[in-house]
């Protein structure tokens, strides 16, 4: 069945770093733009970064600009973020999800595929 699949996370200091992994099966992630959306508790949904599927645009939030990178590995089916200078404020659920990509877009449109979460939490 096709599914996303997410590693990479856990516990790290402030100002550390943690590198999360979306990794497609049963088919092919780079036909599809990826986000990164991000949920903790008592917050609302934030994305966080995208990749398109169109052009390899990007896209990041005010909130992670310049300390997040998102990137693809096409020939491993995945899709990762970097994720340097963590902050409290970036302990959430981290998802990665998989759609179709407008043209005039960089986040995709719609969501197909969703991984299941995986807890990143900063705190010393």
């Amino acid at each position: 069945q096709a599914q996303l699949v997410e590693s990479g996370g856990g516990l790290v200091q402030p100002g550390g770093s943690l590198r999360l992994s979306c990794t497609a099966s049963e088919f092919t992630l780079h036909y599809y733009g990826v986000a990164w959306i991000r949920q903790a508790p008592g917050k609302e949904r934030e994305g966080v970064s995208c990749i398109s599927s169109v052009d390899g645009s990007t896209y990041y939030a005010d909130s992670v600009k310049g300390r997040f990178t998102i990137s693809r590995d096409n020939a491993k089916n995945m899709v990762a973020l970097q994720m340097n200078s963590l902050k409290p404020e970036d302990t959430a659920v981290y998802y990665c999800a998989a759609g179709p990509v407008g043209l005039d877009s960089t986040c995709p449109d719609e969501y197909y595929y969703w991984g299941q979460g995986i807890q990143v939490t900063v705190s010393s």
